[in-house]
């Protein structure tokens, strides 16, 4: 039956268009190879260097007010935003996991931007580590390949 139909899907390719890579300073150990590996995905399916942008910011509590300047912008076809919330002994885990997603969440929808959800919530910094490059993968390269998909697919709407 999905064959009968008009279907639109984004495809896998950078060429020609910019991204904004927004990622925190802070559990830099972590994030960084999340952003080495977002990169490297772009770069790898086309993307020119200068037209990727990386933006540091302190923590992600700060990441949703950086990445709704860069969407008022409109200079960017997708903003890909990434770093480390780990679990610790109070509840402040909780509130900034909760406030950067919504954050995040309510700029993709205001701006009708793609925003990349590279921001890892985890118990330990064991399973951190597992997902920004070794055992569960690179939520970096996930957060960028999404980002390009949808740019995709929203320029074809």
């Amino acid at each position: 039956m999905q064959e009968e139909i008009n279907t639109i899907e984004g495809y896998l390719q950078a060429q020609g268009l910019k991204f904004a890579l927004v990622a925190t300073r802070f559990n830099d150990f972590v994030v960084d190879k999340m952003v080495n590996g977002a990169l490297d995905y772009l770069v790898r399916h086309g993307a020119a260097k200068e037209d990727l942008t990386l933006i540091k910011v302190p923590g992600s509590f700060e990441l949703p007010v950086v990445v709704k300047k860069l969407a008022q912008k409109i200079e960017y076809d997708g903003i890909i935003s990434l770093g480390a919330i780990i679990r610790g002994s109070t509840p402040h885990f909780e509130y900034v996991a909760s406030e950067v997603s919504k954050g995040l969440a309510q700029v993709s929808l205001d701006y009708s931007v793609p925003v990349g959800f590279g921001i890892l919530t985890t118990d330990t910094l064991e399973q951190a580590v597992e997902r920004a490059g070794s055992k569960a993968g690179n939520k970096g390269v996930e957060a960028a390949a999404a980002v390009l998909e949808t740019s995709q697919v929203l320029n074809k709407l």
